[in-house]
């Protein structure tokens, strides 16, 4: 494999595919072992085992069905030789559904490093997108 962006690009779009088959494992492939991923509610997994584990039952239950879908690179970068971001732009789809709300769309922030001779992932930050309207009526509703 070729260390460019176009290559650390396609992660993104390896997991989706995993994600949409149920497949957990597939979903971490490009994961270091020693990973860590802080998803959108605030849990933090500090391995990629771990991480499958958790999305095992996931995918198994709660999420059974559901798929990602208009993944897009918003934008990726080599910040340093052997070192790149990308950020990722997804929705997600549960069972039934034909379009993801827009309150369940994610922006997700990678850190790679490459080792060996492909890109992987130490670090993911999973945030929910949400515009100021919906927080400010998130925020009422909680104020109660």
């Amino acid at each position: 494999m070729e260390q460019s962006v176009e290559t650390m690009s396609t992660i993104p779009a390896r997991m989706h595919e995993a994600w949409n088959r149920g497949d957990a494992a597939g979903f971490f492939a490009d994961f270091a072992e020693d990973a860590v991923f802080a998803e959108l509610e605030g849990t933090i997994y500090r391995s990629r085992t771990e991480m499958i584990a958790a999305h095992e039952e996931l995918l198994g239950t709660v999420m059974k069905g559901s798929r990602l879908v208009r993944g897009e690179v918003a934008f990726a970068r080599i910040v340093s030789p052997g070192v790149g971001v990308i950020h990722n732009r997804v929705g997600i789809l549960l069972p039934g559904e034909e379009e993801p709300p827009l309150t369940r769309f994610s922006m997700q922030l990678f850190v790679t490093v490459w080792q060996g001779d492909r890109w992987v992932v130490t670090t993911l930050q999973n945030a929910r997108l949400l515009s100021l309207e919906t927080m400010a009526a998130l925020e009422s509703l909680a104020a109660g």
